[in-house]
């Protein structure tokens, strides 16, 4: 069997074997590559996650295959150190890269560019070693959209940043007040210039890292804590940049079939774990073979080359045009959409799912009727190509097995990123007409339904992780999924709340329609698919 460690790919003896199974090993020195990047670091990535696994440390793997990059990345996890402890070390930092599509059939890699693998809670002085030294050019980020979060529904500041603020540098948890004190450490030794890019799916992505960590700043600054200079340092995007970047790729979680694939390939040990934070981790990544990164080439201490790898570079402008066709309008939406009412009609595949009729007349009413007149093309994304990419090839693949539970975690903070541009183009653009929407109404009160936590035969069924889950069942409370007449106005202020939505759905038109679906779908069993399907004329 082989053997996912340096000890097997570095073995020549092997690479017959390895060749045999239809796995690519890198095709360079990982040893020469990771002593490098011990020794100058360049590149530090937060979050350590399947679509870092999976496509940024690819696209390293790949600079490095072509000469055109020297050394690989430090990767730090400061969530889940599960990750790092019984995957990364016990894989020697690699990765086994499983990517498919429909026409292609599966490609598998060994990713080796992740050189090192660090805890935030024990690491911290190789993090300020790192963060201090001249050559460390750029920080990237995949830390999901809650990890920006410094507020909660009520607009108050969560109990980790009101802690890390109020008890200075050095007895930090969250991410963003970790980074902040480091960057505040390089400040110190010298003030080299730098770039962070946050990767995550968020609009403008890099204004909101930006304004978190300035916010941050300020209360320790505020606090007596650091130096008002600092200050000035983050805010001089000639020293600190904070690079708009937007990144298309389904990396969905470990899989069975996937499993079994690489065990019948001849790979050893290829089982997922669940983590003590409850996630399901593996040693390899199941990602899509397309994929899409734009990136705005701002970084005053350099970049690796990685138009070289496929990387788009373009201005403010253009990347975040184009984030808006892929968050808002071409998939992330439709995404959305499957998510929540997959887990409402007992769906395992989000695949499977694009062969029911129902649930493939909402995607393509959401699709093509109401989100894709929002946009327009970015220079990098045609709306039209992208969305039919989307509908007939990319959430059809029937290779990824993506779980609609996976994609519905932390619906809260992707509700507005999927639907509030679409709703505020529909309230501000003459010919499109907001209160005539009944795609997005749909999903966002099936959303509310599936936090009930029963599905559509009126049984229990879990609910995934959400930062305001607590908060929402409490203004649910009382409500139940199979007696319409429990419902008493429960959703009013939930559906004008700036924490879900950047756009008061009363004000919309659409607060009372929502409301309406909402009861519908509490209507007794399977009374979700009969609201979808008596909503869209089927």
């Amino acid at each position: 069997m082989l053997r996912l460690n340096r000890e097997y790919i570095d073995d020549l003896s092997k690479r017959g074997e390895w060749k045999a199974a239809g796995i690519a090993l890198p095709a360079y020195d990982i040893g020469e590559a990771a002593l490098r990047t011990v020794r100058s670091p360049r590149w530090l990535h937060f979050g350590v996650g399947n679509t870092f696994r999976g496509l940024i440390a690819m696209l390293q793997q790949r600079l490095l295959e072509s000469g055109e990059a020297d050394s690989g990345i430090i990767a730090v996890e400061a969530f889940d150190y599960d990750i790092i402890d019984r995957i990364c070390a016990v894989y020697d930092n690699m990765t086994m890269l499983v990517r498919s599509s429909q026409s292609d059939g599966v490609l598998m890699n060994v990713v080796a560019s992740v050189a090192e693998a660090l805890r935030t809670d024990i690491d911290i002085g190789r993090l300020r070693e790192i963060f201090c030294s001249p050559s460390l050019r750029m920080v990237s980020f995949t830390i999901t959209e809650k990890g920006y979060d410094l507020t909660d529904m009520n607009g108050e500041m969560i109990q980790t940043i009101r802690d890390d603020t109020s008890s200075g540098l050095w007895r930090v948890r969250h991410i963003l007040s970790i980074v902040t004190s480091m960057l505040y450490e390089r400040f110190k030794a010298g003030g080299a210039p730098i770039a962070l890019v946050s990767m995550d799916d968020l609009d403008r992505n890099g204004d909101v890292l930006r304004d978190a960590m300035l916010k941050i700043a300020g209360e320790w600054c505020a606090g007596d804590f650091m130096d008002d200079n600092f200050i000035g340092y983050l805010e001089d995007d000639s020293m600190v940049s904070f690079p708009f970047c937007v990144i298309d790729n389904i990396a969905s979680s470990p899989s069975e079939p996937v499993r079994e694939m690489l065990t019948d390939a001849g790979v050893a040990d290829m089982s997922p774990l669940i983590t003590a934070r409850g996630a399901c981790a593996a040693p390899f990544v199941n990602a899509e073979l397309a994929w899409r990164v734009v990136m705005e080439d701002k970084f005053p201490a350099g970049r690796p080359p990685l138009e070289k790898a496929g990387v788009c570079f373009a201005d403010r402008k253009t990347v975040r045009d184009s984030g808006l066709v892929k968050l808002s309008a071409c998939f992330n939406p439709l995404h959305a959409a499957l998510a929540i009412i997959g887990c409402l009609l007992n769906y395992e595949d989000i695949a499977e799912e694009m062969s029911d009729p129902v649930i493939k007349a909402l995607v393509m009413k959401v699709g093509y009727e109401e989100s894709l007149p929002t946009v327009a093309a970015s220079g990098v994304f045609n709306p039209e190509a992208f969305l039919r990419e989307t509908i007939e090839d990319r959430l059809t693949n029937p290779y990824l097995h993506d779980t609609p539970g996976r994609i519905a975690a932390d619906m809260s903070r992707k509700l507005d990123t999927c639907f509030g541009a679409t709703i505020r183009a529909h309230m501000e653009r003459s010919g499109l007409n907001a209160d005539g929407m009944i795609g997005i109404p749909l999903v966002i009160a099936a959303w509310f339904r599936y936090i009930l936590g029963t599905d559509d035969n009126l049984m229990p069924m879990r609910v995934s992780f959400d930062p305001a889950l607590s908060e929402i069942e409490k203004c649910l409370d009382g409500v139940r999924a199979g007696d319409p007449g429990s419902y008493r106005t429960h959703l009013s202020s939930l559906l004008s709340d700036p924490f879900l939505f950047s756009v008061d759905l009363r004000e919309a038109g659409l607060r009372d329609r929502v409301e309406s679906l909402f009861v519908q779908m509490l209507a007794g069993e399977g009374a979700v698919r009969r609201t979808l399907m008596s909503n869209l004329l089927l």
